[in-house]
């Protein structure tokens, strides 16, 4: 059995889950999420605390018991909380703007870079460099930060680019540091 499976996953206030047949639905002040789960994995909901339980004879991989919990428990975190990623934009004239459901970027290419934003997730830019992305699914937000940064990824040189906030890029020395 996993060990990160076992533990309880603590409902904060305001968070209800619904188990059905196949689905599990986590309703809470941020909206409804739902986590389809496998025939062999339960969850059972008591106390303040929903505990998700493995069928070893279902045959089922035992590493899908923690890969579950960790889904639901996202959902939870997101329907109470919810996720945010920043990035940052470094560079000569690099700047963002949010044009309806489309993220404009302007990157020092010869054409702006445009960016549909996913209905589920919500862009704010500050100074038209800092780019916060925020939204319920862990999953959707994550992966259009990792779209937005696809877009110019930090060279090794200066380091210009899209940028985690936070992330840390290491630099190479350029040709003439290296002749010496």
């Amino acid at each position: 059995m996993s060990r990160l499976g076992k533990t309880p996953i603590a409902l904060p206030k305001g968070v209800e889950i619904t188990v059905s047949k196949g689905e599990v639905q986590v309703k809470g002040p941020k909206g409804i999420q739902t986590v389809q789960i496998p025939h062999g994995i339960d969850v059972k909901v008591e106390e303040g605390n929903a505990t998700v339980l493995y069928d070893e004879k279902s045959g089922l991989p035992k590493p899908r018991h923690g890969l579950f919990r960790s889904l639901i428990n996202n959902a939870v975190i997101g329907v109470s909380n919810g996720f945010e990623k920043q990035l940052s934009l470094i560079g000569v004239g690099y700047r963002a703007a949010v044009k309806g459901d489309v993220l404009d970027l302007s990157l020092g290419y010869s054409h702006p870079y445009q960016l549909k934003i996913p209905s589920d997730v919500t862009v704010a830019i500050e100074k038209s460099v800092l780019i916060t992305i925020s939204g319920m699914d862990k999953q959707s937000v994550g992966q259009f930060a990792a779209n937005v940064r696809a877009v110019r990824p930090p060279e090794p040189y200066k380091g210009k680019g899209v940028r985690y906030v936070g992330e840390y890029v290491r630099k190479k020395a350029g040709k003439t540091a290296k002749g010496k």
